[in-house]
């Protein structure tokens, strides 16, 4: 692979519509195989789900829970389509995920009402890592609109602490249209990171930490979405639109300034 042709391709990518990363990575990687392994890795894109064949419920696929073709369904524990010499997480990993999701569920119905979530654990030679999916998204219509979320975690094992860093992407669709005002769109993803140590007695104490270090991050993106992104979108579109006639405004721009020079004098 060179590295060339995957920064350009890194490249375009942030160059291209954010809601079409998906079908622009697939065509990418069919020009360019051999930049198909670094490439799911290092680009975010909108998560996809599929239902766990075993208990009929449904999951997030990404590259954490992925083997070549198959992806593990953290409800049966099991690939799917079934791979030979596959990895797993230990036993003791193995059941901090599945609590780990249990209260996802929970934090998703408070605050997403709706969508799927999905917890990914594995191991490392110092402690373990993990990642948080959650997906909402809207019916399709003539509005519609999608969130997903991707949180990525190690926690590192101390004496009675844990480092954890978190690394939290969020990806956001959003469009509208009709005849009286056009068609708008508004995509993009937001990546933010944090380091922090944390008291740990026990395995509980990793679900506790990590759920509240998502739970915070989520709560700092979302009002950084709201209040600088949208609230800079809605000042430029309001300079943009103008109800007052040009004419009153040119009217009262003109008294505003012979008020100002008058004031000079």
């Amino acid at each position: 692979m060179s590295s060339d042709q995957f920064d350009s391709a890194l490249d375009l990518l942030r160059r291209l519509p954010p809601h079409s990363t998906s079908a622009n990575l697939n065509r990418i990687c069919a020009l360019a195989p051999s930049l198909t392994e670094d490439l799911l890795s290092s680009v975010d894109q909108p998560l996809q789900t599929r239902q766990c064949k075993k208990t009929k419920r449904d999951y997030l696929l990404c590259d954490y829970n992925r083997d070549g073709d198959s992806y593990r369904s953290p409800w049966s524990n099991e690939f799917e389509p079934e791979v030979e010499d596959a990895e797993y997480p230990s036993e003791r990993v193995r059941k901090m995920e599945v609590r780990m999701g249990e209260g996802l569920e929970v934090y998703r119905e408070l605050y997403y009402e709706g969508g799927v979530s999905s917890v990914y654990f594995w191991d490392l030679d110092d402690g373990f890592a993990g990642v948080v999916l959650l997906k909402k998204t809207t019916p399709k219509g003539s509005s519609e609109g999608g969130w997903d979320s991707i949180h990525v975690f190690e926690a590192i094992d101390r004496a009675r602490t844990a480092h954890y860093k978190l690394t939290s992407t969020v990806i956001l669709h959003l469009s509208t249209g009709n005849e009286a005002l056009g068609d708008m769109d508004l995509s993009g993803n937001m990546t933010r990171q944090i380091e922090q140590d944390m008291p740990v007695q026990d395995d509980s104490s990793h679900i506790v930490n990590v759920g509240k270090l998502v739970e915070d991050m989520e709560l700092k993106m979302r009002n950084l979405l709201q209040e600088v992104y949208f609230g800079k979108a809605k000042d430029i579109v309001g300079d943009l639109r103008s109800i007052q006639p040009l004419t009153e405004a040119n009217r009262d721009k003109a008294t505003h300034q012979e008020m100002i020079n008058s004031m000079k004098r």
